[in-house]
């Protein structure tokens, strides 16, 4: 049995044949095919303005800065959001204030309420599919929001969409994420001032920092297939979902009827150790990861009085290979290894 990769890019013949062209139109670097990209991606998420940038981390910064965050500001964010926000705020001189999570696996809007008198802004990460049933609680606290939705894209929970909350919504688009251009982000506003200031961040060295026609024609053919990608994505995940329920585990995140996963991976919080159930998998020759192994949790596992519902997922959640391009007979495998943990 050949081995069951962890990941891999959902690239078709016609991606290919779209970077193809634009080397062939000789026009590689940030031009067209890159408006045309963000104004796709506007379309998307329903916002009026745009950026693509190179690097996810450069994203994250303009971003903070529009939202009139500065150096020696604090933000909220969940102990489940990836370890390169904090390299961020470390960077920028911006104070992290570390929250736990609610039942959704987002900030948990009753612990950020203890510093709504110290916090400038939100960052909201949506982890591993999820989309909350409702966003209100967070809204309600009255801060600028930073929605990151690369892992959450296409997803839909009741009537709340991704993209939806944020005063800015950023996607990352590197090799592994939902739309691919391989590497970036993208970041998607309705305020006009602060795309303006988040242009005024760019300054001189736009054109060094803007995502090149060349990656961004790779992502345009990825966001015109999403809605087949996704359909794939979701039908990968249900079986997985009906597998877990045969077992002894938990499913990382809502079960819920009215959740439709994008399919951006799939997770469970294993009784066991995970180290012996990555073992078990090992034998099917299955791929799997710690889900939150790159967290800012990961440094706090031991930390259950300050992150009580964050503990199981930081130390006891892996995550199990979910992408396009999986065989039926590789699907079939870890449907049945799933149905059998503990």
């Amino acid at each position: 049995m050949a081995l069951i990769k962890f990941y891999k890019p959902s690239l078709f013949r016609k991606d290919m044949d779209a970077v193809l062209q634009t080397m062939v139109d000789e026009k590689i670097g940030p031009g067209e095919r890159k408006k045309q990209f963000v104004s796709s991606f506007c379309t998307l998420i329903g916002k009026k303005y745009g950026l693509a940038l190179r690097t996810y981390n450069d994203m994250i910064s303009i971003s903070l800065s529009a939202l009139g965050v500065k150096e020696g500001d604090s933000v909220i964010l969940s102990v489940l959001t990836p370890r390169i926000y904090l390299d961020v705020l470390k960077n920028n001189g911006i104070k992290p204030i570390l929250v736990d999570v609610d039942d959704a696996m987002m900030v948990n809007a009753e612990k950020a309420k203890d510093y709504l008198g110290v916090a400038k802004a939100i960052i909201y990460y949506e982890p591993l599919c999820q989309v909350p049933s409702s966003f209100e609680a967070i809204k309600e606290l009255n801060l600028p929001i930073i929605e990151d939705i690369s892992e959450s894209i296409g997803s839909v929970h009741s009537e709340n969409k991704a993209g939806m909350l944020g005063d800015i919504v950023i996607c990352a688009t590197e090799e592994d994420d939902i739309i691919s251009t391989g590497g970036g982000a993208v970041a998607l506003l309705n305020s006009e001032e602060r795309f303006e200031e988040m242009k005024k961040s760019l300054g001189q060295s736009s054109s060094y920092l803007e995502l090149p026609d060349m990656n961004a024609a790779l992502g345009v053919v990825q966001l015109s297939s999403l809605e087949n990608l996704i359909t794939r994505r979701n039908h990968i995940f249900k079986v997985y979902q009906q597998a877990v329920m045969k077992s002894k585990c938990k499913m990382f995140g809502s079960g819920s009827i009215d959740f439709f996963s994008n399919g951006a991976g799939f997770s469970v919080i294993v009784n066991s150790r995970p180290d012996e159930a990555a073992e078990f998998a090992k034998k099917y020759q299955i791929t799997v990861k710690k889900t939150f192994a790159h967290a800012i949790g990961a440094r706090y596992q031991d930390r259950f009085d300050l992150y009580p519902n964050a503990i199981a997922p930081l130390t006891r959640a892996i995550s199990f290979p979910l992408y396009p391009f999986l065989s039926n007979v590789d699907i079939d495998t870890i449907q049945k290894v799933l149905s059998h943990l503990h």
